[in-house]
């Protein structure tokens, strides 16, 4: 089979188990399988089904049948009296089920295009997203190594190997990219480019750092002084030629995307950059690679130098992907607010390395600032962030991988997390309880102690692994756009600036839970108990046990801390279901807004939380 026919086949599953999750679909059960019925086509498929009512569709199963097929039966749906959404189900292979296999993501969706209630460019938009994503799925099977090869990538290499956001389906659109674009930037593609260089009059542009980094360390730990030398001489003439020249030391400098140069700044900044308030300095010599996120680069050529995460003018994954001027001008007070956390508190201390966003520039578009009510993406056309290396914060042989990384199967079939588990040695319980030890404390007390939300999904959180491969604690990033706070002021919150206090997200309390509920515990450990399973024979509920064992030794440890353990609801019988595919199809996710989505995620009834029903394991 062909990686494009088996990255089809498993778009497929995932769409089925996805969109079922949600309810977006809700499928019939059968004596020995599910049924969707669709006015052009059935499905059938089997499944099992998991915690948080999970859907976990066996791929090979999925088949489809035209609805003009003789041998395709027309039932009444309500014929059977199953529940379709009790957990605990499972249906086997269907006996000589109708149909051929169900390889076409692209043909799923147009033939559940009524069922899911989608309007004609809302379909179209979704395939284009799709078309994308099963490209970049395609490039990932067809070059992916083994589990062995994976253990041995540093973080950035491993990065590029992750195939998206687990929960939603259309997850690596980037929008805006040409073919040849997303063969030159997409991390899939694990290609190297260089940065061009701007320079932005204040007028435009703020520069802001933690306390004792100024813009010239900045640019002179980034930029060769040979460099630094030439994008001087090339400001200067540009200078020179203006009616009114301005002094140099009026211009902030910054990195630029090079697809966002071409894209974003020379056309729609075109009048800035004939008047000279916007002056291209040229190319930096260093190279950079992409991380996940499309947005955020690594350097290659010197690893322990800063991340830096720029604009860029593509949709993906429910949002176009700018940087807002106001968070980004914030993030460096931000984040020296959160360095001050672990000496505020000493228990976070060795449990969290907190990668800051410390030094940033914000730059304004004066046309479209005077149109309050644009669409938001051009209020987030140019601007740099810097962000502290992962490689800063290791120890002698320590390796840090993202978190995302442990659903990844090599292309030997092996999980990686078992590769990782057999060369600690430890049994996989051994293994998975240091897991979540090093995890899950950190990210409680935040939380519960100080009233403080990160977003750790799978790309945010690091793990980081000793020597022999354990686990030993985490990584968090993205602090500007990502860190929640309580609706109330907490003293915590005293010492952080009022203007980066208001450009941080304000949530109650169980929304402020959905942080490691939705984030991590549906939008990752939901993913990761069936690879447990498969790989390391260790089976759900025993999973969801040593989580809530984990739940309740921090709850011992903190008994002072009673109320907040109550109002966040860790382990209350059921929570509200977060459907980001909801989101993106029917909530207005290809939307062409003012307002960014800044509200809660799109809810859909509840699901039940296996964390309130497991026994803990003893002792």
């Amino acid at each position: 089979m062909t990686a494009w026919r088996a990255a089809g086949k498993a778009l497929v599953a995932k769409a089925i188990a996805e969109f079922c999750y949600e309810e977006l679909l809700t499928p019939v059960p059968e004596a020995d399988h599910y049924r969707l019925d669709f006015p052009t086509a059935t499905y059938t498929f089997a499944a099992t089904r998991g915690a948080f009512g999970a859907w976990r569709v066996e791929e090979d199963s999925v088949r489809r049948a035209p609805r003009d097929d003789p041998h395709q039966p027309d039932r009444d749906p309500s014929s059977s009296d199953h529940d379709p959404r009790s957990s605990g189900h499972a249906h086997g292979t269907p006996d000589r089920a109708p149909g051929v296999p169900a390889e076409d993501p692209l043909l799923f969706l147009t033939d559940a295009r009524a069922a899911l209630g989608l309007d004609g460019p809302t379909t179209a938009e979704a395939l284009r997203d799709l078309t994308a994503t099963w490209t970049a799925d395609t490039q990932l099977l067809a070059t992916l190594p083994t589990a062995a090869g994976l253990a041995e990538l540093p973080y950035a290499e491993l990065e590029s190997w992750q195939s998206g956001h687990p929960c939603i389906v259309l997850n690596k659109g980037r929008l805006g990219f040409s073919a040849a674009d997303a063969r030159r930037y997409a991390p899939e593609h694990r290609q190297t480019f260089r940065l061009p260089w701007l320079a932005v009059h204040r007028d435009l542009a703020a520069f802001a750092a933690v306390p004792g980094l100024t813009a010239d360390t900045l640019l002179a730990e980034e930029l060769a002084p040979e460099t630094r030398a030439e994008f001087t001489a090339r400001l200067d003439r540009a200078r020179q030629e203006q009616a009114h020249p301005a002094d140099a030391a009026d211009y902030v400098w910054l990195p630029v995307h090079p697809f966002h140069l071409e894209n974003a700044v020379r056309p729609l900044f075109a009048q800035q950059l004939a008047e000279g308030s916007v002056v291209e300095l040229g190319e930096a010599p260093d190279r950079y690679r992409a991380l996940a996120s499309v947005r955020t680069l690594v350097n290659v050529d010197h690893p322990d130098k800063r991340n830096v995460k720029l604009a860029l003018l593509i949709r993906n994954t429910l949002v176009w992907r700018g940087l807002p001027a106001e968070s980004a001008a914030q993030a460096p007070e931000i984040t020296r607010w959160l360095h001050r956390l672990p000496h505020r508190d000493p228990y976070l201390a060795g449990r969290m390395d907190l990668l800051g966003e410390v030094a940033s520039v914000a730059v304004r578009h004066p046309g479209f600032a005077a149109v309050p009510d644009a669409p938001y993406r051009y209020h987030e056309l140019l601007g740099a962030i810097w962000r502290e290396p992962a490689t800063g914060y290791l120890a002698e042989g320590e390796r840090a991988r993202s978190l995302a990384t442990l659903l990844l199967t090599g292309s030997d079939g092996r999980a990686l997390v078992a590769e990782l588990v057999d060369r600690s040695g430890a049994d996989p319980r051994t293994w998975l309880a240091a897991f979540l030890r090093a995890v899950l404390p950190g990210l409680l007390h935040a939380l519960h102690g100080n009233g403080i939300a990160f977003c750790p999904h799978g790309e945010n959180t690091l793990v980081v692994y000793g020597p022999d491969e354990l686990p030993r604690r985490i990584m968090l990033k993205d602090f500007a756009e990502d860190v929640k706070l309580r609706t109330e002021d907490l003293p915590g919150y005293a010492d952080l600036a009022p203007a980066a206090k208001a450009v941080l997200l304000r949530w109650r309390p169980d929304q402020l839970a959905h942080s490691v509920l939705s984030a991590m515990f549906t939008g990752h450990f939901r993913f990761l108990t069936p690879i447990l399973d498969r790989h390391l024979g260790v089976g759900e509920d025993e999973f969801w046990a040593m989580v809530r064992a984990e739940l309740l030794a921090y709850r011992a440890r903190f008994p002072e801390l009673a109320a907040q353990h109550e109002e966040y609801g860790f382990t209350a019988p059921e929570f509200d279901r977060v459907s980001l595919n909801r989101e993106q199809l029917t909530g207005g996710g290809f939307h062409d807004r003012a307002e960014k989505d800044e509200n809660f995620d799109v809810v859909h009834r509840t699901v039940r939380n296996p964390l309130a029903e497991v026994t803990a394991p003893s002792a």
